[in-house]
């Protein structure tokens, strides 16, 4: 057998988050692919970066293109790192969050990328999102966003968004 070759991959994404009443919700897609013998993955929108482009730039552009909706930053969350294996090639990837939300658009814009976007409570992304990584990436951006003493250190919402 032929040893794997080696390479790197970077991408960017978002949770984008809205407040209903006093309860925060994020967006969560289904992406399926071809051979998918698990009727597909729920998963956060994130993207590959185009030429020039920043991964904040790449973060805003592929989170609306895969969820329909306008969306702006608030903070940036850690990345996810992670190895996969593609056409003989041992992938080394890092996905760059922010914490977002939504200023504009409809989730029913949403591109061909997920079958289906919602969204879901930050209670139910534990039981929904397919991945290890984005359930404990979830769990970073639920904890930047309880009460702490010091109400200047958490990101701002806004309360009662109803894009979407």
């Amino acid at each position: 057998m032929a040893p794997l070759r080696s390479a790197s991959a970077t991408s960017a994404g978002g949770i984008v988050v809205r407040i209903e009443g006093d309860r925060p919700s994020l967006v969560a897609g289904l992406r399926r692919r071809d051979g998918d013998r698990h009727g597909g993955t729920w998963t956060l929108p994130k993207g590959t970066p185009k030429p020039g482009e920043t991964v904040e730039e790449t973060a805003i552009r592929e989170v609306e293109e895969e969820t329909g909706l306008e969306v702006q930053i608030l903070a940036p969350l850690p990345s996810i790192e992670y190895t996969f294996v593609q056409g003989g090639t041992r992938i080394h990837k890092t996905v760059h969050y922010f914490l977002m939300e939504p200023v504009g658009g409809d989730l029913d814009r949403h591109d061909h990328e997920f079958e289906r976007v919602r969204w879901i409570r930050f209670e139910d992304a534990p039981s929904l999102l397919t991945f290890d990584t984005e359930r404990a990436l979830v769990e970073t951006a639920a904890a930047a966003l309880r009460t702490t003493d010091d109400p200047g250190s958490q990101p701002e919402l806004r309360t009662g968004a109803t894009t979407g």
